[in-house]
């Protein structure tokens, strides 16, 4: 039976969002708990940052921080950064990024695409060390004192959290039965943040686990340390981490992580990067613990075709 088409849309910041969610089969035990994937790779860049970045730009162009002809700015390891540049294509502003040699290259050659300019902060052999961020933050602090420029300073803006919100009300609409866990890697904090908010507003009793590489445990242990999963770990507390709405730090272990992408795209059709195959083994995790009858919720976040020049998919 053919599915209906949607709509035609306006313009490409329009496909942002009600992404699939859906069932693992294969890489779960039968004696653990359902765990169920929203696929964000369906975001029109790969990404579930889309949401992020058009929740930003708009929150600034409603406040008037951001006006036409202004240069948006921002420090990041690769998503948000084409997220960004691909909102600030379609919207007409410029773009100027400060990355580094430590992200993938194809994220970084995907900015460029988008048409975003590029300050490159070098790395200690190609890891995310812990002051790597901060010193990619600083540079953007800097290239953002132009009058002309606007900084989206994800790392703590809320703004961000308002659209990660949607994920969680997507899940309960999708779902439609209790989510006993949810689990989600923390960058800046904002997925985490905006789907736990989403399913507190709805009454919803979920563990909500933030999760980490088990190298850089700096949420559960205390102690930040080098990694090589993009997107997290960021090597400070997130300021958008509030206490109340996360139950429980877990750390896991990167080999883990990408035996799991590996087994997702041979198994269960699901090509994925790092940062998606660590949120599902803790998911894989969480589901034994709970065993048969409950639900884990998780998120893809990004398509395995950002990590092809890596060694992700070498094995």
């Amino acid at each position: 039976m053919s599915q209906k088409a949607p709509a035609i849309a306006a313009n490409t910041l329009a496909a942002i969002g009600q992404t699939p969610l859906v069932h693992l089969n294969k890489v779960v035990r039968p004696d653990s708990a359902d765990v169920f994937v929203k696929l964000e790779y369906y975001n029109p860049t790969g990404s579930y940052k889309d949401r992020m970045a058009l929740a930003m730009i708009e929150e600034a162009e409603r406040s008037g921080a951001l006006q036409p002809g202004m240069t948006v700015v921002e420090c990041t390891g690769g998503s948000t950064g084409t997220s960004l540049a691909f909102v600030c294509a379609v919207k007409g502003y410029r773009m100027q990024i400060v990355t580094s040699d430590a992200f993938a290259k194809e994220k970084l050659q995907t900015m460029r695409a988008f048409g975003a300019d590029l300050v490159i902060v070098p790395s200690l052999g190609g890891k995310i060390t812990p002051d790597l961020i901060p010193t990619m933050r600083e540079r953007a602090r800097e290239l953002a004192q132009r009058p002309d420029a606007f900084f989206t300073d994800q790392i703590n803006n809320p703004s961000s959290k308002k659209g990660y919100k949607l994920i969680g009300e997507e899940i309960l609409e999708q779902l439609g039965r209790p989510i006993d866990a949810f689990c989600g890697g923390v960058g800046t904090a904002g997925m985490l943040m905006g789907v736990s908010t989403a399913l507190r507003a709805a009454g919803q009793a979920t563990r909500i686990v933030a999760l980490e590489p088990a190298s850089a445990p700096l949420l559960s242990k205390g102690q930040p340390g080098s990694h090589r999963v993009e997107g997290i770990a960021i090597g400070i507390v997130p300021p958008l981490l509030a206490k109340d709405f996360y139950d429980e730090a877990r750390a896991v272990d990167e080999t883990d992580a990408r035996q799991m992408a590996r087994r997702l795209a041979k198994e269960e059709g699901i090509f994925a990067g790092i940062s998606s195959g660590l949120n599902i083994a803790a998911a894989v995790q969480l589901a034994q613990e709970l065993g048969p009858g409950h639900t884990v919720v998780t998120v893809a976040c990004d398509s395995g075709m950002k990590y092809l020049a890596g060694d992700l998919y070498d094995a």
